[in-house]
């Protein structure tokens, strides 16, 4: 009996050390694994800026970046420039422009004030070790929710929301798209749970809104959970499988090839709109190359930043059977009331220029490599009352569409 005694005491007390140790076993892992990915992500830098919003900007070699780990890009030859561009794509100034219709230069992103990286090499932002931390796993980070897509009720009747993202789109169907473009003023929404974002954006959509959804992202963003700030962002996005295990941010995993050596993905945008001041928009096309099938993306009209592979998408190996442009915004609904989560200029549309988001001159590119006016233009929000979308056309905007919102208020509670 006491020799029982005596080993459950050695016990008692051996379990703080026991515990100690598989904590210890647990941080050890985590550390390595923080350690694994980062050297993942961050390549050798042929230069580093240190941009004023605390990001680091990391010029690294255009054959050394994140996409050339892909075991199918191992002899992938780079496209350093487009066969084709869409026909109708307008000479105008591609910088970011203001509601003054002027063209004077002004920085599209707030890095260049301190430099700019060297050509033969890309722009990348910093992964830092606080970033995965913020993430709910290693392996999560930079990457959506299953389910985020914004699925017009013409697809689904039936369709709510309960991914607990929400929208205010437009959107085309019933055709063949071979890529998109818009110009859209920049805000900087706010946002009410670290967990959640705001974004603005083209989707470059094929396939079903199953398991095995196709889909092209760009537009900006503003997330507190992926960059560790509230700064507005330019982001790009992709998924062959409907967010579940391929496709990721920017360059946060093997995918997207960039070639510009000026604009960062994931970078902060400068300047950006004031309510009833200043409006401030970027310009985003989106094509498919005819000859190689790449998908490109342009910023403006001066920069072409890169393109998505080809054997990415099965279901835009052809073209895409939608497209779409808008707002999206997650819900986590705390304490079991709607986020005060803004989009777009957290104002209503009926609110008009200088107040809310808006999206103009928004065309599609077509079988013929044109630009040209969507037609027969729907239009898709799961709650009007929180986020709303106004169509128009006229003049020099062409399509044009304000959108966005508040969030929660009194008809949104």
């Amino acid at each position: 009996m006491a020799k029982m005694a005596f080993c459950f005491w050695i016990l008692l007390l051996s379990l703080p050390l026991l515990i100690s140790a598989g904590r210890s076993g647990v941080v050890s892992q985590n550390t390595f694994e923080v350690k694994k990915q980062l050297k993942q992500l961050n390549k050798p830098a042929v230069k580093s800026i240190k941009s004023p919003d605390g990001d680091v900007i990391d010029c690294v070699h255009v054959s050394h970046q994140p996409a050339f780990d892909h075991p199918l890009m191992q002899n992938h030859t780079i496209q350093m420039r487009p066969n084709f561009y869409p026909e109708g794509v307008s000479e105008e100034s591609m910088k970011i422009t203001s509601s003054s219709k002027s063209s004077k230069p002004i920085n599209t992103q707030l890095w260049h004030t301190k430099g700019r990286c060297p050509k033969g090499t890309i722009p990348v932002r910093r992964t830092k070790r606080k970033d995965l931390l913020r993430a709910s796993t290693i392996k999560s980070y930079g990457k959506k929710v299953h389910k985020s897509i914004p699925k017009p009720r013409s697809a689904d009747p039936g369709f709510t929301s309960q991914s607990g993202h929400q929208h205010a789109i437009v959107y085309v169907e019933g055709d063949k798209y071979y890529g998109a473009k818009a110009t859209l003023n920049v805000w900087e929404p706010k946002i009410q749970q670290p967990n959640e974002f705001s974004l603005s954006q083209i989707w470059i959509l094929g396939g079903t809104f199953g398991e095995d959804l196709n889909s092209i992202e760009a537009g900006w963003q503003v997330s507190p959970d992926l960059y560790g700030d509230n700064n507005t962002r330019l982001f790009t996005y992709w998924t062959s499988d409907a967010y579940q295990a391929t496709g990721c941010y920017n360059l946060l995993c093997s995918g997207f090839i960039q070639i510009n050596n000026e604009i960062a993905m994931g970078a902060s945008i400068y300047p950006v709109s004031a309510y009833k001041g200043s409006q401030f928009d970027i310009n985003i096309l989106v094509w498919k190359d005819p000859k190689e099938g790449n998908w490109w993306m342009q910023f403006g009209n001066n920069y072409v930043l890169g393109y998505w592979p080809a054997f990415l998408f099965p279901y835009l190996s052809d073209s895409a059977s939608m497209i779409e442009w808008g707002g999206e915004v997650v819900n986590s609904e705390s304490e079991g009331q709607h986020t005060s989560t803004q989009m777009g200029s957290g104002h209503f549309p009926d609110e008009g220029f200088g107040k809310a988001g808006y999206f103009r001159n928004i065309q599609i590119v077509d079988g013929s490599n044109n630009l040209r006016d969507p037609k027969d233009i729907g239009i898709f929000t799961e709650q009007p009352n929180c986020y709303n979308v106004k169509t128009g056309k006229m003049g020099e905007w062409g399509n044009y569409f304000y959108y966005g919102g508040p969030g929660r208020n009194p008809n949104c509670p």
